[in-house]
């Protein structure tokens, strides 16, 4: 085994696995010690039916097409709505199309290639996904980045979301997804997508917005690049950004976790502060998508069910091709995880307690 100081010449990445990433490892572990075989760069091209029942997919990967037979049963979690253009023109709020978390390679191939075989996709009650204020920064050769806007920034003292009458249309310490829920209640009204972020100087160095770093760091970059707006006065901003200025008023710390994910440290209140003097700055943030709340309508065992209300025979789903159990609402971090574990979970109890489909 090499020494610590080959570490960083044997791996391209860190090897230390915290949070999300040491869930999904030690997930992956489990599948590795139990030989189940897994498939990289492969996704969903059809599912078999034989005798109204599903018995089988027909995956495509780097060699080609291949025919899984299954004797129990397919189970779809391959990533929910995600990337699928006719998916988010159906359910999404046209604002919110047009930007995702999700990861490239999730493509809808679950819930579209179930309808195919009677599925019914559930447009996710409350809302059809579960959002993030995105800000983008476009790179010279035409890439882009996103940054989530979590918790770092936006609950923190001395910084405004404006729209683009200059009006605050939400609390800006609110969860992100709640947050967004907002932006796009406020859109049907006033311009709010985007939104702006607005903080002054002292803001920047304090605590950062998006891909400036506490510290201010990278924010000449940022400012050159067009990521953050610079002017001196909020009037001379608000013309930069193509807002009214006026009109601004506070609301913000009124709970437990407005305050937690403040500055403790701001007194009395950790969520407000005067803002100014200047310079002043702007980011835009967009609506994306970190997790899809639409989804295929199954049943307590994970069954897929059909436009009856009847389970599609062999054929289950979990994570985020199952519609949530939160009817579009989020009640906190693992709205999605915590789910997608337990229906896996009760999936392979139903299917092991019963005989095969075929």
């Amino acid at each position: 085994m090499p020494s610590p100081e080959g570490w960083s010449r044997c791996y391209k990445r860190g090897t230390r696995l915290v949070v999300g990433n040491a869930l999904a490892a030690r997930l992956f572990y489990s599948l590795r010690r139990n030989k189940v075989p897994v498939f990289f760069e492969t996704g969903l091209a059809e599912l078999i039916m034989e005798n109204g029942a599903v018995v089988g997919a027909v995956v495509q990967g780097p060699s080609g097409r291949r025919t899984i037979r299954a004797r129990r049963g397919v189970v779809l979690a391959t990533g929910g709505i995600a990337h699928n253009r006719e998916l988010r023109a159906r359910l999404f709020p046209e604002a919110a199309r047009p930007h995702s978390l999700a990861p490239e390679g999730n493509t809808g191939d679950g819930a579209r290639i179930a309808e195919q075989v009677g599925a019914v996709v559930d447009e996710g009650h409350d809302s059809a996904a579960l959002w993030m204020p995105t800000s983008i920064l476009k790179h010279p050769d035409g890439s882009t980045s996103r940054w989530p806007h979590i918790i770092l920034d936006r609950a923190k003292p001395g910084l405004l979301a404006v729209n683009k009458a200059g009006k605050r249309f939400v609390n800006e310490a609110n969860s992100y997804h709640d947050f967004v829920m907002g932006m796009l209640e406020s859109n049907k009204t006033v311009p709010t997508v985007p939104a702006y972020l607005i903080c002054d100087a002292s803001f920047m160095k304090d605590y950062g917005v998006g891909l400036v770093f506490p510290g201010a760091r990278a924010l000449r970059q940022m400012v050159k690049a067009g990521y953050a707006i610079e002017a001196k006065t909020l009037d001379e901003l608000a013309q930069k950004i193509g807002v009214d200025a006026t009109g601004l008023a506070f609301g913000r710390g009124s709970t437990v976790v407005n305050r937690f994910n403040g500055d403790a440290s701001n007194k009395p209140n950790p969520c407000l502060r005067p803002v100014g003097p200047g310079p002043f700055y702007a980011v835009a943030v967009w609506p994306a998508d970190l997790a899809s709340s639409g989804g295929l309508r199954g049943d307590t065992n994970g069954h897929v069910l059909n436009e009856e209300g009847r389970p599609i025979p062999g054929l289950y789903a979990c994570g985020n091709d199952m519609t949530s159990i939160f009817r579009g609402t989020y009640p906190g971090p693992g709205t999605t995880l915590g789910p997608a574990i337990v229906f896996g979970w009760r999936i392979a109890r139903f299917l092991a307690a019963h005989e095969p489909v075929q």
